[in-house]
């Protein structure tokens, strides 16, 4: 599979809740940049640090989180996508645009960068450390 294609089917598989095609997308020891500074943020090293960091999240926000890629971009093994992300957390709300940068190899998701249009607002709403 392409890098576009893997990034596609990702986000797809996202959106489907099939955590199972999302797994078999990611590499084994993928390392996960998480920016800001809240709970959430941080460099994730693996699947084993990975899956629980996203459990969590989706913990948090009650299964609120989307994300609803809009433009996705392909130089060689790196792949950009324009995103619109949002979810709900007790009285919070948070809905805003992003850029995901992932590195392909072998036809899998090797390295991932986020990147928030307000990481400030972020920060707040995933609270602090």
């Amino acid at each position: 599979m392409l890098g576009k294609e893997v990034v596609q089917t990702y986000f797809d598989s996202l959106a489907k809740g099939d955590m199972e095609k999302v797994g078999e997308l990611i590499s084994d020891d993928v390392i996960w940049h998480q920016p800001g500074k809240h709970q959430m943020s941080g460099i994730y090293n693996g699947k084993q640090e990975l899956f629980p960091f996203l459990g969590k999240m989706m913990e948090i926000t009650k299964g609120t989180l989307k994300l609803e890629p809009k433009m996705i971009m392909v130089n060689e093994d790196l792949v950009s996508v324009i995103i619109q992300f949002s979810a709900t957390r007790d009285n919070a709300q948070m809905s805003m645009a992003g850029v995901d940068l992932l590195k392909i190899q072998n036809g899998q998701i090797k390295e991932v960068w986020l990147f928030s249009e307000d990481q400030e607002a972020e920060n707040v709403f995933w609270g602090s450390k």
